[in-house]
C-alpha cells in the first residue's frame, strides 16, 4: 500500500499528551482503533484502560461507535490534506472492587420502598 488514501490519526489523553499519529485505512473499525490505544497506552500513567471497552473516541464532538469504520464516521480521507486529524481519549475509571462491596454492603442494610401504585 503506498500510503494514498490512509487517514493519519493522533490520540490525545486528558493530561494534553498524544499518541501517535500513524495512519490507518478508512476501513478500519473504531473497535480496531480502541484495541491499538489501549495497547500504546504509555505505560508510565496510571488509570490506563484495560479494554477497549474503558475507552471512549470523540471527534468533532460525537462519540465514536465502535460497529462503525472510519469512513462511516465521517472522517473525510481528503478533509485535511497532509494534516492529522486529533480524536480525543476519554477513559472509563477503575472502580475499585472494595467500593463495591463497601456500596453493596451499605445498600443491603437500608430499608427499601415498597410501594405499589395501583
Amino acid at each position: 500500500m503506498d500510503g494514498e488514501g490512509l487517514i493519519e490519526l493522533k490520540f490525545r489523553l486528558a493530561d494534553g499528551s498524544d499518541i501517535g499519529p500513524s495512519k490507518y485505512r478508512p476501513a478500519m473499525t473504531v473497535a480496531s482503533l480502541k484495541e491499538k490505544v489501549v495497547a500504546h497506552w504509555p505505560r508510565d500513567k496510571e488509570n490506563g484502560p484495560k479494554t477497549l471497552n474503558d475507552v471512549k473516541l470523540i471527534h468533532a464532538g460525537k462519540i465514536l461507535e465502535n460497529n462503525k469504520t472510519l469512513a462511516e464516521s465521517r472522517l473525510q480521507v481528503g478533509e485535511f490534506p497532509g494534516g492529522v486529524i486529533t480524536m480525543h481519549v476519554v477513559v472509563r475509571p477503575p472502580v475499585s472492587d472494595k467500593k463495591n462491596e463497601k456500596l453493596q454492603n451499605e445498600s443491603l442494610g437500608k430499608p427499601r420502598c415498597s410501594c405499589s401504585i395501583l
